[in-house]
């Protein structure tokens, strides 16, 4: 691949970072397709590279012993992982995976890894972005214990319908009920009544957001903390 034009990137990340570091990591990126289900990093494994989407959500979920399992966070353009090389904690519980395909750049770590000793604010950019995702985290956190499931699922969706171009968004009933913590008939019952209050459509595999307005008035304060957040470290990402 030719030379990568900081101007013509997607990554929030990459855009933000001062053209002097932005050409020391823009020389080791190599761009990558991203399917759904690709694995970027594994739980208690020390990842060989971080990667910085363009394009697709990616799923950060916990899982228990016994295999209970529940999302905790996700990105797109807006982020990057693993967030462990930032914090050079080696590794980190969770599964992270793409959960709507699209493509990025990607970095060896072993190349990462110096570049954030060496440029203060390289380091200081992505130490902000997971600042922003540990709130994230914790918002949703919150929401689970305090909110109903159909405003759980409302905030979702916006959160992906942020990460994405256009009102449609391909997401299975398999990946809302890890979003959710529910079973799937759960979020059957939840997506017919964002659908009754003609707020989203929904069919097999895919989505379209009707009416983004309504549907932040219907999330009440489950959407939007987190967002200021990203927006105070970082700025604006859609």
């Amino acid at each position: 691949m030719g030379e990568i034009r900081q101007t013509a990137v997607r990554n929030n990340l990459l855009r933000l970072l001062p053209t002097t570091s932005f050409t020391a990591i823009a020389m080791h990126l190599e761009f990558v397709e991203l399917p759904r289900g690709f694995e970027l990093s594994e739980p208690h494994e020390e990842a060989d590279y971080a990667y910085f989407p363009e394009t697709g959500i990616a799923s950060i979920v916990a899982r228990s012993p016994q295999g209970q399992h529940a999302e905790i966070g996700i990105f797109g353009r807006d982020g990057m992982t693993p967030a462990a090389v930032v914090l050079d904690a080696g590794s980190d519980p969770f599964s992270i995976f793409m959960q709507v395909q699209g493509d990025g750049y990607r970095i060896s770590t072993a190349l990462l890894k110096p570049l954030l000793d060496q440029d203060g604010e390289l380091k200081s950019l992505l130490g902000r972005y997971v600042q922003a995702l540990s709130v994230q985290g914790a918002f949703t956190s919150l929401s689970n214990a305090v909110h109903h499931i159909d405003e759980r699922l409302a905030r979702w969706i916006l959160m992906c319908h942020d990460r994405t171009d256009g009102d449609e968004i391909s997401l299975t009933h398999e990946f809302l009920s890890i979003m959710l913590a529910v079973r799937r008939p759960s979020v059957t019952t939840a997506l017919h009544v964002l659908e009754g209050r003609k707020l989203i459509y929904s069919e097999r595999g895919m989505m379209i957001v009707r009416d983004r307005q309504a549907l932040e008035e219907f999330a009440k304060d489950a959407y939007g903390e987190c967002e200021r957040e990203y927006n105070r470290l970082l700025g604006p990402y859609h």
